[in-house]
């Protein structure tokens, strides 16, 4: 079906839907329910418009453009669970954090294709059809601030919902639960052929391709895999186990230097919603010289990191959309190395600081965060932030901050975690001058250790030490990413609360 074709085809439903809405009760629902249905078309016009690109540019620059049909062919379908046909059989369940974390994911990734774009230096593309990417830009944006007027949304359909939250394999918690020795995974990875595959690619190919039950689990060996690995749409519940930090370990190198584009360098990413992971090690090993160089990307809702160990430099965790959540994790970088525009809170981990480039800065955070009305922000909870063995030595030769904006809104907040003395008593790093410095949401509360003190801190409009619990409680599990209706599924531990 031509793009052309299909632009009309959705201006037709969206005359249909607004005619033909027996369920939806109020003319805010009629309002916003069109909303969604001008997000679909633009999205679907611009997918089309790549699609074009492909057909007439060199290989050098498919990349890029690849890169962007990807993003919005893996947010489309969230985009359409918000269009609400008439009659009495809705199909999709969703919920008000639903919709305006659907939205945000869909702003995140429309920004990543524009930046992935001017990485790769299309500014020409860009500004040739930057009224098609602003269109597309102030449609989700006018969409999320719609959806965000509705201090609930109780529409409630029956029917099939995103993400099944139990398991059909031994009972719930069958992530904390995992044993190597006595539970039985669908499909085995190992180097010495001990397995069902050698390459954890192999066991991705066979399970795009078989017939699966409601939560899939791949157990993969202790070795090195040295591969690149991509969980794609449509391969939700997978839950992948390893033998333990440091003993099964996805390492790659791509990185931007070399041509990679910062979302396509990542070792390790997953787009498929309902990703539960433990006992792993992913890394990138380019080095801090290759500047960006991811070793996980996520856009995964509803996703988990249990035990899980990530590795890198500059960039290395990808939070890259959605709502996710990590328990008892390692986290090692230099630069911006925990970035993204996820909803993603982060409990019991430890934040390991390593030595950067001479003359470089040390910034844990670069939250990505690009209008008020998105759901999105970095929580980091009951953890520690310390430097590497390999640092510890030098650390006081180089600044080292809790982050920096990366977007006009940029979210962090830091709550009752342990800091080391290396932390700056600034505590955060301007990006460029004064950008963001007044739209931000910056906050620490009850924090700990030599690096926590708040007396000396920037003295920005956005920036906020919190003395009120209730305040504070906004970006817990419970409040932030709606943990208790989706994580006791696993088993994992967490507190709901600070």
């Amino acid at each position: 079906m031509s793009t052309f074709t299909t632009f009309i085809l959705l201006l037709l439903l969206a005359i249909i839907v607004s005619n033909n809405i027996n369920n939806v009760t109020s003319n805010q629902d009629v309002l916003i329910n069109n909303k969604a249905v001008r997000v679909l078309s633009a999205m679907k016009w611009a997918k089309g418009t790549l699609k074009g690109q492909l057909l007439l540019n060199k290989e050098a620059e498919d990349q890029s453009y690849n890169e962007c049909v990807k993003l919005y062919e893996e947010t489309e379908p969230r985009l359409a669970r918000l269009v609400v046909f008439g009659g009495d059989n809705h199909k999709y369940n969703y919920s008000h954090d639903d919709a305006i974390t659907w939205l945000s994911a869909a702003l995140a990734s429309h920004r990543s294709c524009l930046d992935g774009l001017k990485e790769k230096g299309l500014a020409t593309f860009i500004v040739s059809r930057n009224e098609e990417a602003q269109n597309l830009t102030l449609l989700l944006k006018d969409a999320l601030f719609h959806y965000r007027q509705l201090s609930t949304h109780t529409k409630t359909v029956t029917g099939e919902q995103l993400i099944p939250i139990s398991s059909n394999k031994e009972g719930k918690g069958l992530l904390a639960s995992w044993n190597a020795a006595t539970s039985k995974p669908d499909i085995v990875v190992a180097l010495d052929g001990s397995g069902n595959y050698k390459t954890i690619n192999d066991a991705v190919a066979a399970l795009s391709s078989m017939t699966r039950p409601e939560r899939t689990v791949v157990y993969v060996k202790s070795g090195t895999y040295s591969e690149n690995v991509e969980i794609g749409k449509g391969l939700n519940n997978l839950m992948f186990v390893g033998d333990g930090i440091e003993k099964t370990i996805v390492t790659g190198n791509k990185n931007v230097i070399d041509g990679a584009t910062t979302l396509n360098s990542a070792t390790f990413g997953v787009s498929a919603d309902g990703f539960w992971a433990r006992d792993m090690t992913f890394e990138n090993t380019a080095g801090p010289h290759k500047h960006q160089a991811v070793a996980l990307r996520v856009g995964s809702d509803l996703s988990i990191f249990y035990r899980c160990s990530f590795k890198g430099y500059q960039d290395t965790l990808l939070v890259h959309s959605l709502r996710q959540f990590y328990r008892d994790c390692h986290i090692y970088g230099t630069i911006d190395f925990i970035f993204g525009d996820a909803s993603a809170v982060f409990q019991n981990c430890d934040i390991f600081v390593k030595r950067p480039m001479h003359s470089q800065s040390n910034m844990i955070t670069a939250q990505g965060r690009d209008d008020s009305n998105e759901n999105t922000g970095i929580v980091i909870l009951n953890s520690r932030v310390s430097s590497s063995s390999e640092f510890t030595a030098v650390k006081d030769s180089f600044k080292n901050y809790l982050g920096r904006p990366w977007k006009k809104y940029s979210r962090t907040v830091f709550i009752k975690t342990d800091l080391d003395g290396l932390i700056d008593p600034k505590g955060w790093k301007e990006w460029s001058g004064d950008f963001a410095l007044s739209t931000l949401y910056y906050a620490e509360y009850m924090n700990t250790g030599s690096g926590a003190n708040t007396g000396n801190r920037v003295n920005w409009p956005g920036f906020h030490v919190l003395h009120d619990a209730n305040e504070a409680s906004q970006f817990t599990v419970r409040n932030f990413i709606q943990g208790e209706s989706w994580i006791p599924a696993s088993g994992v531990p967490y507190w709901a609360g600070i």
